[in-house]
């Protein structure tokens, strides 16, 4: 069996994989990782005479090291292929292995942190290396069912709360304007100031003005507003099958109306009228059941498990970096890699949508 290793740094290129694959979404593409500062661009590139499997990853440096690590862009990333990664052959599982594990010992990374898409089966590719963790489940809306389905999942408190929304007039609209990206960029960041975020999850005007304009991808800047006032908005990625809201915000006055509820309701809507098949809510902060994934669960009780990879390629060399971290490293936090972890007490922000009681 022939097959071939190398890394792609170049957009062309890497687009071009991209578009050969059988699934993939916004995460993988190189302008979607271009956005990232926290290090280098990479697509690392494993191919076989049949199919090919492939994986983006940003390299970061170590602070006071010479070594690296890896770390997926924020979202749901992991491999892709132009096969189902489920098909898989053993011999090309262990030949990805052998090829990936090379490539990190070239690059100096340690380890890596990938974010896994809960419907790619990732996890068929990623058990015999190593570092495979579940994160709890996510859950999602079947977009396929009719309608009147959809809805009788629906708590039927939150029917009705949704109801009561659209009877109070709030409109949303479809926006990509600097003006609407400032002001939901501001009310965005507001949010985060609320919930304490981690510096990571805070993003400027530029950042969403480039995800709306992806190429290849119809993003979405969806807005709602009480006469003039802003409200609630998302940020939401579609792909060929699925629809999600990556980032939202609620304005600060208008939490105990909880206009989110209405935004997730007419998402749905949107991803029905554009054929889409699955509506992804996400889960939990951290994958633990908590306020945010009871929120999700009341428009749907259908999960999936979800998937974390954190893999230490070089043991010695990370169980270094932690001693070196000091103290303050809490090693049951279940934070990856455990040098990096904050030293100030932030909320791990992950959230996609706002959430409230019912």
């Amino acid at each position: 069996m022939l097959y071939r290793n190398f890394t792609i740094r170049n957009k062309e290129q890497w687009d071009a994989y991209i578009t050969k694959s059988k699934m993939h979404e916004a995460y993988h593409t190189w302008y979607y990782h271009s956005l990232n500062k926290e290090g280098e661009a990479l697509l690392f590139v494993h191919e076989e005479d049949a199919f090919f499997i492939a994986l983006p990853v940003i390299k970061r440096k170590i602070e006071g090291s010479l070594l690296f690590d890896l770390t997926s862009a924020y979202g749901y990333c992991g491999p892709m292929s132009d096969i189902d990664l489920s098909a898989l052959p053993l011999q090309t599982i262990a030949n990805f292995k052998a090829a990936f594990t090379n490539f990190m010992k070239e690059e100096n990374a340690i380890c890596i942190f990938s974010r896994l898409h809960p419907f790619m089966n990732q996890h068929h590719l990623l058990q015999s290396i190593g570092g495979l963790q579940e994160n709890g489940t996510t859950l999602y809306i079947d977009l396929s069912l009719p309608v009147e389905d959809q809805r009788g999942r629906y708590d039927r408190r939150l029917f009705r709360q949704i109801r009561k929304l659209r009877e109070k007039g709030y409109v949303m609209t479809e926006v990509n304007n600097k003006d609407a990206i400032k002001n939901f960029t501001e009310m965005y960041c507001k949010n985060m100031d609320r919930v304490n975020a981690s510096p990571n999850y805070y993003f400027d005007e530029q950042y969403f003005a480039d995800l709306l304009n992806v190429d290849g991808f119809e993003n979405k800047l969806l807005l709602i507003y009480d006469g003039p006032e802003l409200i609630c908005g998302a940020l939401v990625l579609l792909s060929d099958n699925i629809i999600r809201n990556h980032l939202s915000a609620t304005s600060p006055e208008y939490l105990k109306e909880s206009p989110s509820k209405l935004l997730t309701d007419e998402i749905s809507m949107i991803g029905r009228r554009l054929g889409k098949k699955i509506f992804h809510l996400g889960g939990g902060v951290g994958g633990k059941e908590d306020s945010l994934f009871t929120f999700k669960r009341y428009f749907s009780d259908l999960q999936v498990k979800d998937h974390i990879w954190c893999y230490i390629n070089d043991e010695p060399a990370y169980n270094e970096l932690v001693l070196k971290a000091g103290t303050e490293i809490n090693a049951e936090s279940g934070y990856f890699p455990l040098y990096r972890q904050p030293k100030r007490k932030t909320q791990p922000y992950v959230s996609n949508i706002e959430a409230s009681t019912i």
